[in-house]
């Protein structure tokens, strides 16, 4: 499998990291849509929400910690942000292994 996110956690392709622990780990996403915008990936490939098991619910949690962990490092925890993750081709996925976008830094807006 030659998965880009599994190649960042493996240290193969250098991120902006933020947050890392021995579960997941945080990074400045390289197209950003806001003025903070990182993604926050479990380091064990799941290709999306679809693929979580049972089994994953504990890793789970440990994404969510680490969203929070990440709004307080990157100061947006005080003012608000959105936390998103797309799902298939028609939720725009693009790389296939889970990840959260966390936007903020501005008043965000919704369009569809």
């Amino acid at each position: 499998m030659d998965c880009l996110f599994c190649r960042i956690v493996k240290g193969e392709i250098p991120s902006n990291k933020v947050f890392e622990n021995e579960h997941v780990v945080a990074f400045h996403d390289i197209n950003p849509v806001a003025p903070v915008h990182v993604l926050v990936i479990p380091k064990k490939h799941i290709a999306s929400v679809m693929d979580i098991q049972e089994a994953d619910k504990p890793l789970i949690g440990e994404i969510h910690l680490a969203v929070q962990e990440v709004a307080k490092l990157t100061g947006v925890a005080d003012n608000g942000f959105r936390v998103v993750t797309n799902i298939g081709k028609h939720g725009q996925q693009t790389v296939f292994h889970l990840h959260y976008h966390v936007v903020g830094g501005r008043q965000l807006e919704w369009h569809f």
